[in-house]
């Protein structure tokens, strides 16, 4: 069910979606004083596990395979070889595309749902508020990189039978045992990222209430004391914090009209009636869109779970299918699970690629807007359907600005609970060091490793440009 405007602003204006916004502000939105330009970076979290053999490249030497079934360290040159079937419309980006096996998550959940889990390296106790450990890695990236939302988080889920629509709670995390919120449809993402050029009554309506809040919060302020008065003007600075992000989005209202992107009818009212490549061709759009204007510099998409509505599959239009059956090996009118799996995943890889060419199509200093951007896919729960965490791969995209060595290349790390393996919470530790946070180690040690009083702190400095 949507969320109305009114009960949002209260919500975002009182609770710990505001948090970053206030370090935005501070920020002046500038860009990253290491770089002339904003660094940007996009997580796109999908369900059901990613299997190491399905991001395998298939014209392997003998050695090359046996090293990589056997999980021995291996890295190849992408130009040497053809990508997986369903990768193909990455072809065009292979020298930006990089393919990372071996990294585990044990730490995190595991199961069905990793919940907040697997962008915070920590077990969170299924989805409680209390198990949220720490600061989600976008949300330490956004810190990085400010912008006037500082983080913008969208999704595709449901209830297996329709989609959520409107402002609902998401995964990702401000900080401890806080919850961020979400965009859940293509429309809701749309009015309210885009509200001050495709409704500026709305932004004058919302500033309105956030006064009331502000006067209201205020007068309660100073007449409490100790903790409660604490409470309250945290309240007051996040309502402050709110008001300075609609004025500086009101002065961006030039270029976001420029790259106002264009929704269909359908998607109105919560879209009940869109298939999911529509919604998904949708959130893309307004994805790049919030990019390029400017508006965030951090995107965090649950392009699917478990619990999302198949709908309007190609091949299999006429069928509901769910992600969990196709989990447990359910196939649909004549097609195995293996092969709408592949289509799944064939989908996703199209937004991807969207993704990727639309900042490559943007001018920016000498080169594009994709210069400065890393694009990750990877699995929220490990390397199958009910993973054990041993493995977690990602496909990452990434621009030739950006401070990473990895472009072009197949790389498998030592396998789990053996020397040098490595964890998420290193890969975090390699984003949050190679883009200014100097952090020792982000995220929860793996237990197994610490048994074996194997090294797994710091980065991979392998990765590092």
């Amino acid at each position: 069910m949507a969320t109305n405007r009114r009960a949002f602003i209260t919500g975002a204006a009182l609770g710990a979606g505001a948090a970053t916004l206030s370090y935005g502000n501070q920020q002046c939105f500038s860009a990253d004083s290491r770089s002339d330009y904003p660094r940007r970076f996009v997580f796109i979290r999908k369900s059901n596990g990613v299997r190491p053999d399905e991001v395998a490249l298939p014209t392997f030497s003998d050695a090359e395979l046996k090293r990589d079934r056997e999980k021995e360290t291996l890295r190849v040159d992408l130009a040497n070889h053809e990508l997986p079937s369903w990768m193909q419309r990455l072809e065009p980006h292979k020298t930006e595309l990089s393919i990372l096996q071996g990294l585990s998550c044990k730490m995190s959940e595991n199961g069905h749902w990793s919940y907040s889990s697997v962008m915070g390296a920590f077990k969170s106790g299924r989805n409680s508020l209390s198990g949220i450990k720490r600061a989600t890695v976008d949300f330490e990236m956004a810190k990085l990189a400010p912008s006037p939302f500082g983080h913008v988080e969208l999704s595709l889920t449901g209830n297996y039978s329709t989609f959520r629509t409107g402002i609902v709670p998401g995964y990702s995390a401000p900080g401890p045992h806080q919850r961020n919120y979400c965009y859940a449809d293509p429309q809701t993402a749309y009015d309210e990222l885009f509200k001050s050029v495709a409704n500026p009554d709305a932004v004058a309506s919302d500033n309105a209430m956030l006064r009331f809040l502000q006067e209201e919060e205020s007068y309660k302020a100073r007449v409490l004391e100790g903790h409660e008065k604490l409470k309250i003007s945290n309240h007051v600075g996040s309502i402050e914090a709110i008001q300075a992000r609609n004025l500086e989005v009101k002065k961006m209202s030039g270029a976001i009209a420029q790259h106002l992107p264009e929704l269909d009818t359908i998607h109105q009212s919560g879209g009940a009636n869109a298939t999911t490549p529509e919604k998904q061709k949708a959130m893309t759009d307004i994805l790049v869109a919030a990019l390029v204007t400017g508006l965030t510099n951090v995107v965090t998409y649950t392009i699917d779970e478990l619990s999302t509505p198949i709908k309007g599959l190609r091949g299999n239009e006429g069928d509901h299918i769910s992600l969990h059956e196709l989990g447990h090996n359910g196939g649909y009118s004549g097609v195995s699970a293996n092969d709408i799996r592949e289509k799944v995943r064939v989908g996703h890889m199209e937004q991807v690629a969207t993704i990727v060419e639309r900042l490559k199509a943007v001018p920016e200093g000498g080169g594009t807007m994709f210069d400065n951007t890393v694009v990750m896919y990877f699995p929220e729960n490990g390397e199958g359907h009910h993973s054990h965490g041993t493995e977690a791969p990602f496909v990452v995209l990434a621009g030739n600005q950006c401070k990473l060595n990895l472009g072009g290349q197949y790389v498998r790390l030592p396998f789990h609970a053996t020397e040098g393996h490595k964890t998420i919470g290193n890969w975090y530790t390699t984003l949050l060091n190679a883009y200014g946070n100097p952090i020792q180690h982000y995220g929860d040690f793996d237990l197994e490793m610490s048994r074996k009083k194997y090294d797994q702190s710091g980065a991979i400095t392998e990765l590092m440009s």
